[in-house]
């Protein structure tokens, strides 16, 4: 089991189009073996120390295998909308990891 955090940082005003690609691809998940396992939408008080910009949202993701993870990025439903997360992100940081 592989699990991935993404950071992700949207573009001013663009919270609607952040959303509606949420809604499109958050549900592809489970197609590739993949589990939603926290999302979360920090509020400044939510952070104990902060060097850094803190990002507008953050998910916790598990997948079977890397090779579902790279499926579901492959996803040609997924493409279809990639358009709005180009719209609205600026940029994310992908962290991939395994549980210790």
């Amino acid at each position: 089991m592989i699990f991935v955090t993404q950071l992700i940082y949207i573009k001013e005003g663009s919270e609607a189009v952040f959303h509606e690609f949420e809604q499109r691809a958050l549900p592809l998940i489970k197609k590739y073996n993949g589990r939603l396992l926290l999302r979360l939408r920090p509020q400044k008080a939510d952070f104990i120390e902060v060097n850094t910009e803190p990002p507008y949202e953050l998910h916790l993701v598990s997948f079977e295998t890397e090779a579902d993870f790279r499926r579901f990025l492959e996803d040609e439903e997924r493409k279809q909308f990639l358009h709005l997360k180009e719209q609205s992100i600026r940029s994310a940081v992908l962290i991939q990891g395994k549980q210790l």
